[in-house]
Parts: C-alpha cells; structure tokens; sequence
C-alpha cells in the first residue's frame, strides 16, 4: 500500500475505535514526516540531522466537552487504548455548547491537491546534496571583512497528511519544503556583529542559488559593523521587508475569532471600520500554487476562499473556525489549523498586503531623519488595548539617506494609530506566507542613547 492509503486507513481506524468507545463525534489525523537537515562550518560538517516518524491523533466529542489524545505507535492496541482514554478525558472537561463537527453540507467537494502543486515531484535531496548546497553558501558567503560564516545550513522535508472524521470527511495531501540559510559574523568581541539570509521553498526549482543566501548573509553582515545606539525621540520608523510582515502579523491576531470571542483583541470593535488607510487591502488565498502555506481544506474538512482580510482600509470580517464562529454567529471562514494534540482554532494562509508605488529609497527620502529597521527581538505587546513596544536594530538616517547601522533600541507606539499612518514601499517579496512590503510608519517612539 502507499504512504496515502496507510495514513487513511489508519484516521479510518481510529474514528472506528472512538465510536466503539462511546464518543458522539470524532476526527483523527495521520502523518508522516521526514527530514533532513544539513548544517556546515569551516569547510566541514558540523551537524547532520534526519527525523522519520508516523505520528497519529485523536479529538473526540461527547454532549460538547472534547478531548485530544496523540501517540507515535499506531497499533490496533494503542488507536483503542487512545480513544477510550480521550473519551474518559472529555467525560470530565467543560462543557462548551458551539463544539462540534462540521454539518455534510458544509465539508469541501474536492479534496484533490495536485492543482495546488505542494509537494515537489522531483527526487528527495539526499544528504550529499544538501551538503554541497550548503558549501556553496558558505563559501559565498566568505567575503573580505567577514570573519567566520557562523553556519550555512540546507534542509529538507515531506510531509504527508491525512484526515477524517466521523461527519464523512476523508482526505489528505502532501507537502514539501527546501529550505537554505547563512549566518555571518564580521568583527570581534564587544564589536561583533552577526546577520542572516535565508530562503525556503515547496519546489526546488525555485529556490534561489545557494550563492544569492550566502552573499545576501555577508552583505547584511558587513553592512552592521560599527553598530551604535540611535538618539531617543519621536521619529519616523521603516520597517524593511524583513520585518514588516510582523506588524501585519499583529493585526492578524487581532482579528482572529478566538481573541474576538474572548473580548481580548485591540479590534475587537473594529468590525466594518477602518483600520488600515484607504488605499490598502489585506487578502487572504489558501489556494495558490507552489505556496507553503497552500491549502485544499482547512482542519476541519472546509475549502478554504480567497477572500479580502481588510478591502479598501475596512476590517471586513474575523478569521473563525467553526467554534469561534458559532460563538460569534458567523460562518467559519474556512480557516480552522490543528496539530495532533491540540483541537482546531483559526490560522491564515497566504496573506498578502498590497504594494505601495514608492521604491525602498523613496520612503527613506520621505521620512528624512529616522530609522529603518531590520531585525527585532523580544515583544511587549498588550493584546486588548495595541500598545506596542519592541527592541530593535537597523541604520539611522540622516537627509533621507542611511547614515551608520544601528543597535541596542527599543520602539513603542499603538498598533491602532501606527497602521492608520502606513506607507508602502513595491518591494515585497514573493514566495512568502505573509507577503508584505516595507513599511513607513510615522510618529512613534524610539529610545536610544
């Protein structure tokens, strides 16, 4: 049999197995994953990983409690033993009267993946090709100025899914990724600085070449060496391509229906208001060809939708799986995510910000004494009223020019009033889950020197 048709067979089993055990309802996945990881260090290897597991997992229902069980074994034993512990475990948890299984009509028609082109049809990579990838990088990485390529690494994984549930729903897919990273260093002891590039990948054939990671990696590097505090004030911030996808990660999570029904969302009331400037929009597309994130039903059994997050700068709708939206009396967006233990909650895929018409450098014209910022560590953000405060490192501008690199500083603001002021750059980069541009933001905090 093949991989596909023994994950089925055993969601199959294991739906048997809760029904036998007094479950109302229940659903069950199966995977099967394998990768392998390549790591590399002065011309040599450093460390070689490969991980192979079939894992299995259970959610029951019984009178609107539920319980989730998973195990790595997957004998007949083992799926009986799983179901009558997960019903003997939602026996006793709370009751929550919008849990339950998706209704027939509403389950996907179509669970076939191959439009969707997830997972790469060409050879696995074996270890000696992940290697010489890696060396590739590395060696690009070595430019003058640099002293040691801290890591390159090359990686590999297939996966494959499957999912059933007592409502009828049976399907599955598979997925792959290729994935290559460099981290350089330039200086030494208290004057060391360090930057990464990296790429990741469904399909090898549209991975970059090893040698654009390495060399992006030591050009970000050198670019960092004599790094110093910014001074402290109200400024402008640029947001490079790098990070600005986590202020729209922000506004994600804040229309997700699970901190919407919990009251504990800076948008809670935000609903059909604006909440980016008028010439935004925020689109969500599980459907887009060679898209890691890609997907042909969500983990509740429901197609997914291309639809508009936020359209002409006005919150449209919450993100919901089927819970949040029977809470919120709504339809599910088709948009429920879950792993082995853990029950369905609301995820996105593939959201993509639009582009500005302004280059990179023009914003940086624009905001005249600023800065730009390229990486962030550590978060302080308070999920009910937006505040916002993040530690930070870039380049300080001067006269809309980058004038020396900067670290050590921390920025603060209210998410709310920092996304009505956005300014798009056309520079986002493609292949990306969440597609998003370089971001001017205007009046917010900075505290340097």
């Amino acid at each position: 049999m093949t991989q596909t048709t023994d994950l089925e067979a055993l969601t199959q089993a294991m739906i048997e197995a809760a029904r036998r055990a007094g479950a109302d309802q229940s659903d069950a996945i199966a995977v099967h994953a394998q990768a392998t990881s390549i790591d590399v260090r002065k011309s040599g290897l450093e460390l070689a990983e490969r991980a192979e597991a079939v894992e299995i997992g259970l959610r029951v229902l019984i009178g609107g409690r539920q319980a989730c069980v998973s195990a790595s074994d997957h004998s007949a034993a083992t799926i009986r033993d799983m179901a009558e512990r997960a019903v003997a475990m939602a026996r006793e948890a709370p009751v929550d009267d919008h849990l339950g299984l998706a209704d027939p009509d509403q389950l996907a028609g179509a669970t076939d993946s191959a439009a969707l082109e997830m997972a790469d049809p060409g050879a696995d990579p074996t270890p000696g090709d992940l290697q010489a990838l890696a060396f590739r990088a590395e060696t690009a990485a070595r430019q003058p100025g640099i002293s040691q390529v801290e890591s390159a690494n090359a990686s590999f994984s297939r996966r494959r899914l499957w999912l059933a549930a007592s409502n009828g729903f049976s399907g599955g897919y598979a997925r792959t990724g290729h994935a290559i990273s460099t981290v350089a260093i330039t200086g030494e002891g208290l004057g060391m600085e360090r930057d990464y590039a990296g790429e990741s990948r469904v399909w090898a054939a549209d991975l970059p070449e090893p040698e654009t990671v390495g060399r992006l990696a030591a050009e970000r590097t050198l670019a960092r060496a004599g790094s110093q505090k910014p001074p402290t004030g109200a400024f402008p911030i640029l947001y490079d391509r790098r990070v600005s996808a986590s202020l729209i990660g922000h506004l994600l999570g804040a229309v997700n229906g699970a901190a919407i029904a919990r009251g504990a969302s800076w948008l809670r009331k935000a609903l059909n208001e604006p909440v980016l400037p008028a010439d935004f929009s925020l689109i969500e597309d599980p459907l887009r060809p060679r898209y890691g994130a890609s997907r042909p039903f969500d983990a509740e059994g429901l197609t997914g939708r291309r639809r508009a997050i936020v359209e002409g700068g006005v919150l449209t709708g919450w993100t919901l799986d089927l819970a949040t939206g029977r809470k919120l009396g709504m339809d599910s967006t088709g948009s429920a995510t879950r792993g082995l233990t853990s029950a369905p909650s609301p995820g996105n895929s593939n959201v993509s910000l639009g582009q500005g018409t302004a280059t990179f450098d023009d914003l940086l014209a624009e905001m005249g004494r600023g800065l730009v910022v390229t990486s962030m560590l550590g978060a302080s953000i308070n999920a009910t009223t937006g505040d916002y405060s993040r530690g930070a490192a870039g380049f300080w501008v001067e006269g809309g020019k980058i004038a020396w690199p900067v670290n050590e500083c921390t920025i603060a603001g209210n998410l709310r009033e920092m996304l009505m002021t956005i300014t798009a750059a056309n520079d986002a980069e493609d292949w990306r889950s969440l597609q998003v541009p370089s971001l001017l933001v205007r009046g917010m905090t900075v505290a340097g020197a």
